[in-house]
């Protein structure tokens, strides 16, 4: 399902938990960036999204996983030669690990850092976020005070730490890490959106009163 979330932002969002598969944004902005492209079988549902919009694969300049999960980072090899793709260097060698040397995906084009990320002429932070797997990141654009929270946070729950390389003390902290930043627009790998700066504080504040007890 195609939305628009503001003007140069749209989400390409599951509404069949039956399909389990990601969440996708684009950022339609100075260049434009997709942000969790999904499962390879499934990436019709962003396939559509983009020709409602009247773009083609080729238009994409940056693909961004925020962590390799296969329902996160699979259809970025759809991507292959005509974008760049980019990934934390501690993800994709842990990816690279966890295969055995046998990891698919495209070959970054450079690897996320914390700290700050220029594409075209609009400014993001990157933040990592280790818990769910020990490379993942957040993406926040603090022009739109947007944050890409990937499977850290969903609505009123938290990414598995049961998973290889999982870590509930790591997610903890990197929930707290992230409940510092001025946020009106949570996006998280599954789940609804979330805009507005109360209902996220009110979404933080379950996450801290209910999940954190369990980690």
């Amino acid at each position: 399902m195609l939305i628009q979330i503001f003007e140069g932002l749209y989400g390409f969002i599951w509404d069949d938990y039956s399909q389990n598969n990601c969440n996708t944004y684009l950022i339609d902005a100075s260049k434009k960036i997709l942000v969790d492209p999904g499962h390879a079988h499934l990436f019709v549902n962003v396939q559509r999204g983009l020709d409602a919009l009247r773009m083609s694969l080729s238009d994409i300049d940056l693909v961004l996983a925020t962590h390799g999960h296969p329902d996160h980072i699979e259809a970025a090899a759809f991507l292959k030669g005509t974008s760049r793709f980019t990934m934390s260097r501690t993800e994709y060698d842990y990816i690279v690990e966890l295969t055995g040397g046998r990891y698919r995906e495209p070959q970054p084009d450079f690897f996320l850092q914390e700290g700050d990320l220029e594409v075209g002429s609009d400014h993001f932070a990157v933040f990592e976020t280790p818990g769910h797997t020990p490379g993942s990141v957040c993406l926040y654009w603090p022009a739109k005070k947007v944050l890409f929270s990937g499977d850290l946070v969903f609505p009123q729950g938290v990414g598995r730490t049961d998973l290889p390389g999982g870590s509930g003390e790591q997610l903890k902290e990197s929930i707290e890490k992230i409940m510092r930043l001025d946020i009106e627009y949570l996006l998280s790998g599954h789940g609804n959106v979330i805009a507005g700066k109360e209902p996220v504080r009110e979404n933080f504040r379950i996450i801290r009163d209910y999940w954190f007890r369990f980690l």
